[in-house]
C-alpha cells in the first residue's frame, strides 16, 4: 500500500471533502406503460435518455461542451450582495450552492436524493438556457478502472472530443498527497484550460479567478472503482446500507464508490466543497445516480421509496432522514421533498429522465 499521511486524510475527508415545472423537455421513448416505476402515480410519458459519454457521437459531445461552456457565459443569479457574492455566472451559482451545503449533503441519507435533483437542475439549464437538446451525459468509471491501465488515455479526457487530460505536475499539494499522483497544476488542454474558477477553494464563496486544476492518481480509480466494488454496492438490500456502502467509511481502505470520481480527477473535483468547478462532477455524479436509479429498478416495489441513514453527516446513530426531509438548492430551483426525488420518470416528483 503506498505511503500517506492518515492524519491529513482524514482531516480532508472528514472537513474538506465533507464539508414546479418538470426537469426535463418531453423527448424520447414513450414510457406510459411503465406506471409501475411510481406505484400507479403518472409518469412522464417522453423521458430524456442519459448516456455514457462514449456512447455519444462526436457531434453530440461537441454539443454538449459547447453548452457546458454557454453556462459559463451566462450572468450569475446571485454576485456581489448575495449568499454567493463571487459567482460571475450561470456555472459559478451551481458551484456555490454546492459550497455552502457541503457540510449538510454528504455522509447522510439524502446524499443520493440531494445531488439527483442537483444534476437535473442542471441538466435543465443546459437545455433551457443554451439550447442544449440532449440529456446529461455519465461517465462510467468502471470501465476505465476495469482496464487496470492506460487511465489518462480513456476518452473522456480527449483534448478534442472530451474534458482534457491532467494539470501540469506539482509535487506535495494540498493537505495530503494522493499516491501516485501525476498532475496538480492548470489543465493543460482541451475545452476547458482557459476556464476561470471564481468560487472556491473549500468552502470559500468569495471572488477568485484560478485556473482549473487537476490531479490525476489513476491507482485510486483500478482500486475502489472497479465493477467488483459497484457489484458490491448493488448487492445491498436496503437504501441505508446502501447509500452508506456509496459513501464508505473513514480510511483510505474503505473509501466507497464515490470517491474515486473525484479523488482520481483530484485537483478542483478533489476538493469536496469545490468539486463543482470541474466540469466532470455532472458527470460522475450522473453516474453514481444512474447505479442509484439501476439499485432501484431491481426491486422497484421495495426499493422506489427505500430511504434511511442520517440526518447529521455521519451520524448513524442519530435519527434517520425520511421522504419528507427538504431539499434545497438555494436561488437553483424549488425546494422539494426527497420523496420527489425518488423516481426519475414523474409521479410525485418532476423529473423526467432514464438511462
Amino acid at each position: 500500500m503506498p505511503r500517506f499521511n492518515i492524519k491529513n486524510l482524514l482531516t480532508f475527508a472528514l472537513v474538506t471533502l465533507f464539508s414546479a415545472t418538470t426537469l426535463a423537455a418531453p423527448v424520447g421513448e414513450d414510457v406510459s406503460a411503465t406506471s409501475g416505476y411510481a406505484r400507479g402515480k403518472t409518469v412522464c410519458r417522453y423521458p430524456i435518455k442519459r448516456k455514457e459519454w462514449r456512447q455519444l457521437t462526436n457531434a453530440e459531445k461537441s454539443a454538449y461542451i459547447r453548452a457546458v461552456k454557454c453556462l459559463q457565459q451566462k450572468p450569475t443569479i446571485y454576485g456581489e450582495g448575495t449568499a454567493i457574492p463571487g459567482a460571475v455566472n450561470r456555472f459559478d451559482d451551481f458551484h456555490g450552492v454546492h459550497i455552502s451545503q457541503t457540510m449538510s449533503i454528504h455522509f447522510v441519507g439524502h446524499f443520493l436524493p440531494w445531488h439527483r435533483y442537483f444534476i437535473a437542475t442542471y441538466e435543465k439549464a443546459l437545455r433551457e438556457e443554451c439550447l442544449y437538446t440532449g440529456a446529461q451525459p455519465y461517465w462510467d468509471w468502471s470501465i476505465d478502472a476495469d482496464k487496470g491501465t492506460g487511465y489518462k488515455d480513456s476518452p473522456i479526457f480527449d483534448a478534442t472530443t472530451g474534458f482534457g487530460g491532467d494539470g501540469s505536475f506539482v509535487d506535495a499539494i494540498g493537505l495530503f498527497v494522493i499516491p501516485g499522483h501525476t498532475g496538480g497544476g492548470c489543465v493543460m488542454n482541451g475545452p476547458f484550460v482557459n476556464m476561470k474558477v471564481h468560487v472556491g477553494p473549500q468552502g470559500s464563496l468569495t471572488r477568485t479567478n484560478r485556473c482549473l486544476k487537476r490531479d490525476f492518481a489513476a491507482s485510486v480509480m483500478y482500486d475502489f472503482a472497479n465493477t467488483n466494488k459497484v457489484n458490491g454496492v448493488l448487492s445491498k438490500t436496503t437504501f441505508a446500507e446502501f447509500t452508506k456502502a456509496v459513501d464508505g467509511g473513514q480510511s483510505w481502505t474503505a473509501m466507497g464508490i464515490h470517491g474515486p470520481g473525484h479523488f482520481a480527477v483530484g485537483g478542483e473535483a478533489g476538493d469536496m466543497f469545490s468539486s463543482p468547478g470541474e466540469p466532470l462532477f455532472y458527470l460522475h455524479h450522473a453516474n453514481i445516480d444512474r447505479i442509484w436509479w439501476k439499485w432501484q429498478s431491481a426491486d422497484l416495489q421495495n426499493r422506489l421509496f427505500d430511504i434511511g441513514g442520517p440526518v447529521s453527516m455521519m451520524d448513524y446513530s442519530g435519527p434517520n432522514v425520511t421522504l419528507s426531509q427538504p431539499i434545497s438548492l438555494g436561488l437553483l430551483a424549488p425546494v422539494i421533498t426527497a420523496k420527489e426525488t425518488m423516481s426519475t420518470l414523474g409521479g410525485i416528483g418532476k423529473l423526467c429522465y432514464t438511462y
